[in-house]
């Protein structure tokens, strides 16, 4: 099986103190053909306003040297998880233009502006009524994003969900939300994009089935696959997993990125 992880943190991602390097030696042990490593760079902070630019010279630096050392049998790719792209397009494709990328996560990690600006990690959720105001929210600014050339893959498509239902324990569902996910996913592919479907470190596979048949139905054809690891212990978590959900969904590829360009791995 050829596995693939395009959903990894490193030291140069605020919330992760993992060398690359580690990361690297971990997929090569996990038995991972290709990483991605993909540090944040939101332009909203996590409690709203502006953030500042990635620094560029750790990302690149790191991955340079990282380069130098691989494990045998680890093709290792540049990326970045560009957060709310859509608010400021002309600041989003400067950054992206700073350095060689392969691939670029597109996600909505923060409120609307108008709403406050933080990040739906740091939210509390006591009520269901408050789950979905944060859920109406996170879509329309996921519409924004769906269509614009910021971006690659969009990424983690039912992260709220994390916070709300396993660890606040809420019970709310998307049920509301599948015409405007199928809008949403109609739009990112007939611009060329692909959907993530994100193992959250092996702790969600079968929640997607029903993101996938959406995004199948409504054109999309390009699915990456990613565990969001922000350790080595998570490299490559659930994407065997992810693998076999593909097959049952329907698919007979899936897809990586070199220099922004998808290519299509057979299951």
């Amino acid at each position: 099986m050829y596995l693939v992880d395009f959903h990894t943190h490193s030291l140069c991602s605020p919330d992760s103190d993992a060398p690359l390097a580690d990361m690297v030696r971990a997929a090569a042990d996990a038995g991972l053909s290709q990483l991605c490593t993909t540090d944040h760079f939101d332009l909203l902070a996590d409690f709203g306003g502006p953030a500042e630019d990635p620094d560029w010279g750790a990302i690149t630096g790191q991955y340079e040297q990282v380069l130098r050392a691989l494990p045998k049998g680890v093709t290792l790719r540049l990326g970045l998880e560009l957060g709310s792209g859509h608010l400021d397009l002309d600041r989003a494709r400067r950054v992206l233009s700073q350095a060689p990328l392969d691939f670029v996560l597109g996600s909505v990690h923060n409120q609307s502006p108008e709403a406050g600006g933080t990040d739906f990690y740091f939210l509390k959720y006591d009520s269901p009524a408050f789950c979905y105001d944060a859920l109406d929210n996170y879509f329309a600014s996921m519409a924004e994003l769906a269509p614009l050339d910021c971006y690659d893959s969009l990424a983690h498509v039912i992260y709220p969900l994390r916070y709300m239902c396993r660890r606040d324990g809420q019970n709310v569902t998307l049920d509301r939300y599948w015409d405007r996910m199928g809008d949403i996913f109609q739009k990112a592919a007939e611009t060329g994009h692909a959907l993530e479907l994100n193992t959250e470190r092996g702790k969600t596979i079968a929640d997607w089935k029903p993101v996938l048949e959406l995004f199948r139905a409504r054109g999309g054809e390009l699915v990456t696959l990613g565990s969001d690891a922000h350790s080595p212990k998570d490299v490559g978590s659930g994407i065997a997993q992810a693998q076999a959900l593909l097959r049952a969904c329907g698919w007979k590829y899936f897809t990586v990125y070199q220099n922004r360009k998808p290519q299509q791995i057979k299951l």
